[in-house]
């Protein structure tokens, strides 16, 4: 019970401290279940950026939702999910309260500009640390590219890149393990 307790107050305090969604709460996440818990290991938590982006539904609940499940089972899922939600459902019905009256209010317009920036810089910093730990070969860099250019400015649906990433993948990637230092992607 003490852990369930530990998945759901770990995952409140990231939800309750990160601003700006799912992206940005990836590397409070990783700091948590991986160095601070060690409910993960940094390739567990790869693995699970990966399934939680797949999945329907929101990146955040689904992170917390697998690691969870993977350190208590289903009441892990469960508790890790609640945590990691209740403080969005808490604070978004006071601002849905609050925002209409000060929605035109300049001081809250120049806030939200600065929020704004800073919840950018930590989805890039959360893009840059998937990219460093997940993209090791030139054969990766070249479906990175490929996959970043067709959605970004070609239009395509991101559904469409994953899926055929994925069947790349199927074919172009060792499913072996891997020796300490040695590198199977190719």
């Amino acid at each position: 019970m003490k852990t369930l307790f530990k998945l759901f107050f770990s995952f409140f305090r990231i939800g309750l401290f990160t601003i700006g969604g799912g992206y940005a709460m990836l590397p409070l996440m990783e700091k948590e279940a991986v160095d601070n818990n060690h409910w993960v290991t940094k390739e567990e938590m790869l693995d699970i950026y990966t399934m939680s982006q797949c999945t329907p539904g929101v990146i955040a609940v689904n992170t917390a939702t697998f690691i969870g499940r993977k350190e208590k089972g289903i009441l892990g899922a469960a508790f890790a999910t609640l945590g990691v939600v209740a403080p969005s459902l808490i604070i978004i019905t006071l601002i849905a309260t609050l925002f209409k009256n000060y929605a035109e209010n300049p001081y809250v317009i120049r806030a939200l500009v600065g929020v704004r920036c800073a919840v950018a810089a930590l989805i890039l910093t959360s893009t840059y640390r998937l990219v460093v730990k997940a993209v090791k070969s030139p054969i990766q860099i070249g479906i990175l590219i490929a996959g970043f250019v067709t959605v970004a400015f070609l239009g395509s649906s991101p559904v469409a890149v994953i899926v055929v990433a994925g069947i790349l993948g199927l074919f172009l990637f060792d499913a072996r393990p891997k020796e300490k230092g040695v590198s199977t992607d190719e």
